[in-house]
């Protein structure tokens, strides 16, 4: 852009190139890049700017207009500081009115080329962004599907059989585990078609899996769920506390002497907090540690918000963030 703009001026102006005009061509290069460099600084410092009130059109006039400012204040310096022999005869302006306009109409141009082109530049930047974080969205959603669905098979033949076998049973406790399994399951099959889930919604299914989850280890595990009404819409990738859960429960030994206690709960942030006591194993799991990764995938690329992972010898605790429904969908 700087090339463009200086052998443009050039070969615009009259006369003729000669040796003894050489500091003429290296003060009018000087003059073009110093000008185009003060102009992309502001562009891009009042674009990162954030201006409550301002849309996104006000802030191309600001930061086009304070651009063009600054442009004419360093004319107006190098014209006071720079002797007149060092300057071609037609840039060389005085401060006269005529002087002042066509100094504002270059500074003007100036600003406006640098505009665009910044504009240009930084329009492409985002969408190759964007791009790249929707590929790396699919990539983590696949990884989920993988981590949590890996033993399906035949889904919707297992789901009308578990419904079947709940018609045909008396016991009480068996049609209790199959509603629950069911409950599941239904949970795990609307997983492959959202990308985010209401918090009462993931709950509800943890509820559920739960009940399956004391069928097995009891009074070994215990889980308390303490989340104000005030969150049920607010949005959360599918399974992310199924996961932790999960991952609590393969990395920690525990007994009905020596539960492993799971809190879920919110703290004044608006996140949801999933905690453990810790109680490794004496021969600890092999870990890839995909379940924490891919949570922290889904929550970068979806809200833009990290999670938080705290561990201690006595605790695991991991921070979710919450985002309203509002927020999300606009």
């Amino acid at each position: 852009m700087i090339g463009i703009l200086a052998i443009g001026t050039l070969l615009m102006r009259p006369g003729s190139f000669a040796l003894a005009n050489l500091w003429q061509y290296v003060l009018h290069i000087i003059s073009i890049t110093v000008s185009i460099l003060i102009c992309w600084m502001i562009q891009g410092y009042v674009k990162q700017l954030n201006l409550p009130g301002y849309t996104a059109y006000a802030k191309a006039l600001l930061s086009i207009a304070i651009s063009m400012v600054a442009a004419l204040a360093f004319n107006y310096l190098i014209s006071l500081l720079v002797p007149a022999r060092f300057f071609f005869p037609e840039n060389h302006l005085g401060l006269g009115y005529v002087d002042m306009v066509r100094r504002l109409v270059g500074s003007f141009f100036v600003a406006m080329i640098t505009y665009i082109v910044y504009s240009n530049i930084d329009t492409s930047d985002k969408l190759q962004q964007t791009r790249l974080e929707n590929e790396q969205f699919k990539q983590a959603h696949l990884r989920a599907q993988l981590l949590s669905l890996q033993q399906q098979i035949s889904p919707h033949f297992l789901f009308n059989s578990l419904s079947t076998l709940k018609t045909i049973t008396h016991e009480s406790d068996t049609k209790n585990f199959i509603v629950q399994l069911s409950h599941v399951y239904r949970y795990l099959l609307n997983f492959n078609e959202h990308q985010v889930t209401r918090l009462s919604d993931e709950l509800a299914f943890i509820r559920s899996y739960l009940y399956i989850l004391h069928q097995r280890f009891e009074n070994a595990l215990q889980v308390s769920i303490d989340v104000p009404e005030a969150f049920n819409n607010y949005q959360i990738p599918p399974l992310s506390v199924q996961l932790l859960i999960e991952n609590a429960i393969k990395h920690n030994a525990f007994s009905e002497e020596k539960p492993l206690q799971v809190s879920i709960t919110t703290n004044q942030n608006q996140q949801l907090v999933v905690s453990n006591n810790r109680e490794p194993l004496k021969v600890p799991v092999e870990s890839t540690r995909l379940g924490l990764t891919n949570i922290a995938d889904r929550f970068r690329l979806l809200f833009e918000q990290k999670i938080d992972i705290r561990k201690t010898e006595q605790s695991f605790t991991v921070t979710l963030p919450l985002i309203s429904y509002e927020r999300y969908h606009h």
